[in-house]
C-alpha cells in the first residue's frame, strides 16, 4: 500500500492538513486546552478555541505556536499527532512523508524543533518548506520559471514577503506583524477610544466582519459587547469600519513598509517582472478589506489576492512533496 503524503500548514492561528489526492482535509485553530492540575489535554482545535477566555482557573487554553515558531514543544507535538491521526482516519500501514512550512525568517534551531516535533508525531520523513514558496505554489504560480513573482503571505503570527524565481526565494523578509497583531490593535483601540475591554475572540470577530484598512470604503456598523472600564459593567457599543481602519493603521503600515523594503532589495530584472505581473497576497490576513488597495496605493504595483488565500500555503506545502518527488497528480 502506498504511503500517504501529507502537507501541514502549521500556523500560529490555525493548522491545515493537505492530503495528496484529497486536498485540504482538516482546518482547525491551533489551540490546546489542558488541565493544569492533571497536566492532561482537555481539547484540541475548534473545541479548545471556544474555551479561550472562558475557562475555570485549572483549565488553560493556550496556543503552542507564537509568531510562527514553536513556543511549547510538547504541546505542539501532541497537537500535531492529534491532527495527523484525525486527518488520516485509521492508522496507515506505512508512516506518511510530511512536509511542513515555516516562516522564511526561521532560524535553524526553530526549523529543527518543527522537524523533530513532526517526526515524533508520526512521520516517516519530514520536508521543511519556506512559507512564501508554499504560498506561491498554492496560489498557482509556476515558481520554476525564470521570472519574478512577489508573494505576501499574511498569517496569524508572521507576514512573509518574498520575490520568487527559479524555484527559490531571491529576496525575502519575515516580519512578526500579522493577524494576531490586528486583533491586539483592535483591543487597544477599544480600550483607549471607548473605555471598553474586549477579549481577543471579540476583536477577531470585529476584524473579520467589519475590518477595513483603506480609508473611504463603505461603512459597516457592528454591535460590540465588552466591559465598561469606568463602571466595570457589561456594555454594548456600535463600532464602524472607519474605526477599524484607524485602529489598524499602525500595524498595516509596518507590513507595507516591509513590502517596500523587499522591493528595494529586488534585482532590477525581477523588479520589472513584478511591476508587470503584480503582487499576490495569501494567508488569512489577505482577506482584510482594502488591503490590496492599500498596498497598491503605496507601491504603485497592481496587487491581487490568491483565489483561496487561507488554504494556499497548505495546498502548496502538500504539492511540494509531489514537486520534489517528481510525481504527477
Amino acid at each position: 500500500m502506498q504511503a500517504t503524503d501529507i502537507g501541514i500548514d502549521l500556523g500560529t492561528a490555525s493548522v491545515l492538513v493537505y492530503i495528496k489526492g484529497k486536498g485540504i482535509v482538516l482546518k482547525e485553530p491551533s489551540v490546546v486546552a489542558f488541565d493544569r492540575d492533571t497536566n492532561k489535554i482537555k481539547a484540541i482545535g475548534e473545541e479548545a478555541r471556544l474555551m479561550i477566555g472562558r475557562t475555570p482557573g485549572n483549565i488553560v487554553a493556550i496556543r503552542p505556536l507564537r509568531q510562527g515558531v514553536i513556543s511549547d514543544y510538547t504541546v505542539t507535538e501532541k497537537m500535531m499527532k492529534y491532527f495527523i491521526q484525525k486527518a488520516l482516519g485509521r492508522r496507515p500501514l506505512k508512516k506518511p512523508i510530511i512536509s511542513v512550512c515555516v516562516p522564511s525568517g526561521c532560524t535553524e534551531v526553530e526549523k529543527k524543533a518543527v522537524f523533530d516535533a513532526t517526526l515524533q508525531a508520526g512521520a516517516r520523513d519530514v520536508k521543511i518548506i519556506e512559507e512564501p514558496i508554499a504560498a506561491a505554489i498554492g496560489a498557482g504560480i509556476d515558481i520554476l520559471r525564470p521570472c519574478g513573482n512577489m508573494i505576501v503571505d499574511i498569517g496569524g503570527g508572521t507576514t512573509d514577503i518574498a520575490v520568487i524565481s527559479l524555484g527559490g526565494a531571491v529576496v525575502s523578509a519575515s516580519v512578526k506583524v500579522a493577524g494576531d497583531d490586528f486583533d491586539e490593535a483592535i483591543v487597544k483601540y477599544m480600550r483607549k477610544k471607548h473605555n471598553l475591554l474586549i477579549g481577543e475572540r471579540t476583536a477577531e470577530d470585529i476584524k473579520i466582519n467589519i475590518g477595513s484598512v483603506f480609508p473611504g470604503l463603505e461603512q459597516e456598523p457592528m454591535d460590540v459587547r465588552g466591559r465598561n472600564l469606568v463602571t466595570g459593567l457589561p456594555k454594548t457599543i456600535q463600532v464602524t469600519s472607519a474605526e477599524t481602519e484607524e485602529a489598524l493603521r499602525e500595524v498595516t503600515s509596518q507590513i507595507v513598509e516591509a513590502v517596500h523594503g523587499v522591493l528595494e532589495k529586488t534585482p532590477p530584472e525581477l523588479a520589472a517582472d513584478i511591476a508587470d505581473r503584480g503582487i499576490v497576497l495569501t494567508g488569512g490576513g489577505a482577506l482584510l478589506k482594502g488591503l490590496e488597495k492599500l498596498i497598491e496605493s503605496k507601491t504603485g504595483i497592481n496587487t491581487m489576492t490568491a483565489e483561496d488565500p487561507m488554504t494556499a500555503v497548505a495546498i502548496g506545502t502538500g504539492k511540494y512533496v509531489e514537486f520534489i518527488s517528481g510525481s504527477t497528480n
